[in-house]
């Protein structure tokens, strides 16, 4: 069950900006990832469904979170299916991610009152995802949509929530382009977890990188 309401989930991905999107088999290397992350400011934590038994790794990251990180939301990506979506829901999921939009996703995650933000490539998508009860929408691929996307979107639409994801980096130059588009938050994966950083277990570069990316959204919002 979620620990985290919608409102509070919502709130915290809106407030922080930018919500790290990650995948590693190993359990170790998850929970240092994500108490570097915590520790560097985030809040709102995206971990993804990319390899086998993520699912059990997800479980015991949550447990985990909840003693040693107890403010930070976690949540799960690269969902396709409601059946995966209701597993995660079970494991503790404070909401739901996915690289496309499934409106029999929007069922499940409403009946439980968690955030369903669905991969959208198109204003018609996300029309459709906002009808069906998504409050932020996941602009996806970013960097083949490009900045302009949601410029163009939010022009008829202001009230829309955007988070975008794919081709956002930790600088200045590419958050502010994405901000000044009009995007609520960013979802930010490899360029935030180097792999040679992973690999070295240097988890201190982890969290001071979390700090200056944040400090960039701050800044850029202004």
């Amino acid at each position: 069950m979620a620990k985290f309401n919608k409102i509070q989930v919502i709130a915290a991905a809106k407030e922080t900006g930018m919500v790290p999107v990650f995948f590693n088999k190993d359990l170790e290397v998850a929970k240092q990832v994500v108490k570097a992350c915590y520790e560097g400011g985030v809040r709102v934590f995206e971990f993804t469904n990319r390899g086998d038994f993520a699912h059990e790794v997800f479980g015991e990251l949550v447990k985990f979170a909840a003693k040693e990180c107890p403010e930070m939301i976690l949540g799960i990506g690269s969902v396709v299916d409601p059946a995966t979506a209701a597993l995660y829901l079970q494991l503790g999921a404070n909401f739901i991610v996915g690289p496309l939009f499934n409106p029999e996703i929007c069922k499940i995650a409403n009946r439980r009152l968690v955030p369903y933000m669905p991969g959208c490539g198109s204003v018609s998508e996300v029309g459709l995802a906002q009808e069906l009860g998504c409050d932020v929408c996941k602009v996806f691929p970013g960097d083949v949509l490009g900045a302009n996307f949601v410029k163009g979107l939010k022009a008829p639409m202001p009230w829309s929530m955007l988070m975008v994801t794919g081709g956002v980096k930790p600088e200045e130059g590419n958050l502010k382009t994405w901000f000044d588009a009009g995007v609520t938050c960013v979802g930010m994966g490899s360029n935030l977890f180097p792999a040679d950083v992973i690999a070295a277990k240097e988890w201190s570069k982890i969290t001071a990188m979390c700090k200056d990316a944040l400090a960039i959204v701050k800044a850029v919002r202004k």
